[in-house]
């Protein structure tokens, strides 16, 4: 289980503190999909990288009892300098994977031939963006996060993501921020909207869709 409890989070700005999330509680069970709907700037992703342990909270606790992916397709996190097998194996290290089982699935996965060995710094957007989720499916998570839709590499590549993450771990928790109530409805069974920095949970998804726009009016 993942429960974020009474959580947090201000940036200081020129204008002074700005609360971004105020009071946030959620419970998301092993198995579950939740979607998070929310307007861009609504702290979608603060939130997921809050959850995913890249950022702290100003306040509140976030407790984890099953291993968490990072916001798929994000390759923010790679050492540009070093090559991408190599980021491979410095990923692996730090969850504790099997870097050397990983390698063969990454290279066939991410199609990136031998631009792997290159370093990361020359890869275009793309590039890194196949990588990571390469390197997030050769690493088996309990939850994965999904900051907005996925739409890694051409429409081939991409049907091969879908099929990866939502077909072949149809077991595993999915954490989905998003603008676009579709693609919740797609792959959630529950929704959340967040407005104005508070988190408001529904059980059923049309009720949240309903809410959410109601509350951009």
């Amino acid at each position: 289980m993942i429960e974020l409890q009474k959580l947090c989070k201000d940036y200081h700005t020129r204008q002074g503190r700005k609360r971004v999330l105020n009071d946030v509680n959620l419970r998301v069970a092993k198995g579950e999909n939740i979607g998070i709907l929310g307007r861009n700037g609504a702290g979608k992703s603060t939130l997921i990288r809050m959850i995913s342990g890249a950022e702290l909270p100003t306040s509140g606790r976030i407790l984890r009892d099953m291993s968490v992916s990072w916001p798929l397709a994000f390759g923010g996190a790679f050492q540009g300098s070093l090559t991408g097998m190599d980021n491979l194996r410095f990923i692996c290290r730090v969850y504790g994977a099997d870097a050397k089982a990983a390698e063969p699935f990454v290279q066939e996965f991410s199609e990136l031939g031998y631009y792997l060995r290159e370093p990361v710094k020359t890869y275009s957007a793309g590039m890194r963006a196949r990588l990571a989720f390469a390197i997030s499916m050769a690493i088996e998570f309990d939850c994965f996060l999904i900051d907005e839709i996925i739409a890694v590499g051409d429409s081939r590549f991409h049907a091969k993501c879908h099929q990866e993450l939502f077909e072949k771990r149809t077991d595993r928790s999915l954490i989905i921020v998003s603008h676009d109530a579709g693609y919740i409805r797609e792959h959630c069974d529950s929704a959340a909207v967040l407005v104005r920095g508070k988190l408001h949970t529904f059980e059923n998804i049309e009720e949240a869709y309903a809410f959410y726009q109601e509350s951009a009016g």
